[in-house]
């Protein structure tokens, strides 16, 4: 514009540092501003608190502070709309000192602090660990005759639970009820946290006893509770026994009893988890659902007992349910741990198409059969090889993808060259050649029976042939 004659106009400038605030560039728009001064005119608080906006957006607050001391030194006095949005944008950015001066700022020059400001102060007061401080500042709020939404209430029960004064937080929870504000999970689940880490069963039943005397969801609630409980280090037994007096008093579903199972099989805790899965099996109010299934196929294989966690798997086929990926991978790998390859392979596809995003492992083992099929044993190295380079594992899925691909689609022999390429590369162990080699005769084996079987069907002699060559 400069070389054409043309002079920028004011909104030029402001179009020009807006788009660099976006960006948080804050030399270039110190640069930008200078530019403006010198060349048209004066920025005003309108382009000021636009580029404010802008940034606290975007989340630049170090660029934001430094163009809001460029708006004092310009003399330019922020409005309401500017010292908000910058008290706010300080407040997420965990600057609470920064942002409580501009709050006194905001009062002294008489300025409208509305309910948005003083929430985002109580928030980053508790979030900085000055619980005591948010209390203060909720008492200025209502004294300025606002109400607190449940939000704020939230933020200091939890807040007040951190430092060991449930009792003032059962205060608080009080007057969330007198101001008929619904309380949500978060509002009790931190006091029946604390109520439950000092044994105060009195408090945390009358708690629960409350919320069922206002009509809430009280088991969804405790749900949400024994999940916020039990993610601690070392609670998850405490948890199980927590839940032992519950079920005493008939608080609990099949939501609380996935709970337990799953934090039990995260420190290794089978017996237990596997006694709660009986029971729910046993139960009419709490049968096992798609999530407890998915949980316990991979509890089943760690104990070695695939049958059950097949058994799992088919009861999820049953009633439709999709398991998750983490039981598809569990079983599969179990599967191909006893040379089950045949159901293994057939869960791969299986799994594909039920979840999104399905795991490579999982793809690359269609590719490893697809490349079998040209007999090739130099095509399924280079499958592996790119596996390898790419960073996957090489592990019993493939080496039964090449065993279950090659039996179909060629011979045992071109199995074998691959598993010997594989030694010879140092991709596998003497040993573990040996261990495939065998899976791969164990195979034949069965391939061999269910031709048998065929062959016996045909004749109508099966109902003869009372041994069964796979798990049902």
């Amino acid at each position: 514009m400069a070389e054409s004659g043309i002079r920028p106009m004011p909104v030029t400038f402001a179009i020009i540092v807006r788009a660099l605030g976006q960006e948080g560039m804050a030399e270039r728009i110190l640069e930008m501003i200078g530019r403006m001064r010198d060349e048209v005119c004066r920025p005003d608080v309108f382009v000021y608190t636009a580029l404010v906006k802008t940034m606290v957006r975007r989340g630049h607050m170090e660029a934001c502070i430094r163009v809001w001391e460029e708006m004092g030194r310009d003399g330019v006095e922020p409005d309401t709309v500017a010292y908000a949005t910058m008290v706010e944008g300080l407040c997420n950015a965990g600057i609470v000192e920064k942002a409580a001066k501009l709050f006194e700022g905001m009062r002294k020059k008489g300025l409208l602090v509305d309910r948005i400001v003083y929430a985002s102060l109580v928030d980053a007061y508790v979030a900085a660990g000055r619980v005591g401080d948010g209390c203060r500042i909720l008492k200025e709020m209502v004294d300025a005759g606002y109400c607190a939404d449940l939000k704020t209430y939230n933020i200091l029960i939890a807040g007040l639970c951190g430092i060991g004064r449930e009792d003032k937080a059962h205060n608080m929870f009080q007057i969330v009820l007198q101001e008929e504000l619904v309380p949500s999970s978060e509002t009790v689940s931190q006091l029946l946290v604390c109520y439950a880490d000092k044994g105060e069963m009195v408090n945390f039943f009358g708690l629960v006893d409350k919320l069922v005397e206002l009509s809430l969801p009280a088991l969804e609630f405790l749900a949400d509770f024994l999940r916020l409980f039990a993610c601690k280090d070392g609670r998850e037994l405490k948890t199980l026994e927590l839940f032992k007096t519950l079920r005493q008093k008939g608080y609990f579903s099949v939501n609380i009893y996935n709970i337990l199972i799953e934090n039990l099989l995260k420190i290794k805790e089978r017996k237990k988890a596997l006694l709660l899965f009986e029971e729910m099996k046993a139960s009419d109010d709490c049968e096992p659902e798609s999530c407890t299934y998915s949980l316990m196929i991979p509890c089943f294989v760690d104990e070695g007992n695939i049958e059950e966690a097949c058994s799992c798997y088919n009861s999820m086929m049953k009633a439709e349910w999709i398991p998750s990926l983490s039981a598809y991978r569990s079983l599969v790998k179990g599967l191909c741990k006893i040379g089950e390859i045949n159901a293994a392979v057939s869960l791969v596809p299986d799994c594909l198409g039920n979840v999104e995003n399905g795991p490579m492992e999982f793809k690359y083992t269609l590719t490893v059969i697809e490349a079998c099929r040209s007999k090739d044993p130099e095509k399924v190295m280079k499958v592996v090889v790119e596996m390898i380079e790419l960073g996957y594992l090489i592990d019993e899925l493939i080496f039964s993808a090449v065993i279950y691909g090659f039996c179909k689609y060629a011979t045992s022999t071109r199995a074998r060259e691959v598993f010997s390429v594989m030694r010879d590369r140092d991709i596998i162990s003497e040993a573990n050649f040996i261990v495939y080699e065998d899976m791969l005769n164990e195979h034949l084996k069965k391939v061999t029976a269910d031709l048998v079987i065929s062959g016996l069907k045909f004749f109508n002699l099966e109902p003869k042939l009372k041994w069964r060559s796979r798990i049902d």
